[in-house]
């Protein structure tokens, strides 16, 4: 099984991470942050990625902290369970229909962390988070893995609907990339024989 682990503890945070990319989409999930925890829940679910995800932040000051570890965490539990990434699909890509809304996300586990957003809120808060934190959570997921990752809002108005479209369109692009291709027959996918740089 390609699973990963991550404790991390800085004086703003202290977080557990499990992973197994080889799961059923089975969570448990506690960031002190509601939405947060509703977000990466869909990630799981709709990724088939088991996550446990145990924050404890510093919320008394913002939410920053915790929403900026959790994926930096998260993120580095995905790359240990991913190895050399011999035999993935590597690229992944989805739109995410969700009622008035759609989003589209593509991204390439390519070891070269890049980010694109092209994507936004039109309030300042989903639940008690504060919008302008889910950009900042998806760069440092990027940059944690090592993907090119592109998020594009297509069309839509309702910030719930918004926020849960991507998360579920990232969710089923990382499904496809994750996922051991047989044909490849175990070999990194890439003519230079290794992902990054």
């Amino acid at each position: 099984m390609r699973t990963g682990r991550i404790e991390r503890k800085t004086s703003e945070t202290a977080i557990l991470v499990e992973v197994n990319l080889d799961g059923t989409g089975a969570y448990d999930v506690s960031t002190g942050i509601g939405f947060l925890d509703h977000m990466v829940e869909q990630f799981s679910r709709h990724s088939l990625i088991d996550i446990t995800l145990k924050v404890d932040g510093d919320l008394h000051v913002d939410q920053h902290h915790t929403t900026e570890d959790s994926a930096i965490a998260l993120g580095q539990a995905i790359s240990q369970a991913l190895g050399d990434r011999a035999g993935i699909g590597r690229y992944g890509q989805a739109y995410s229909p969700m009622d008035e809304t759609l989003a589209r996300v593509a991204l390439d586990i390519s070891g070269r962390p890049y980010f694109v957003w092209n994507a936004g809120f039109t309030q300042e808060r989903l639940g008690e988070m504060d919008t302008e934190l889910f950009e900042h959570w998806f760069a440092s997921m990027a940059q944690a893995v090592g993907i090119t990752l592109h998020i594009e809002l297509l069309y839509g108005s309702n910030n719930h609907h918004i926020c849960e479209g991507i998360y579920k369109g990232f969710a089923r692009a990382m499904r496809q990339a994750v996922e051991i291709d047989p044909r490849k027959g175990g070999a990194v996918p890439s003519t230079k024989g290794q992902l990054g740089g």
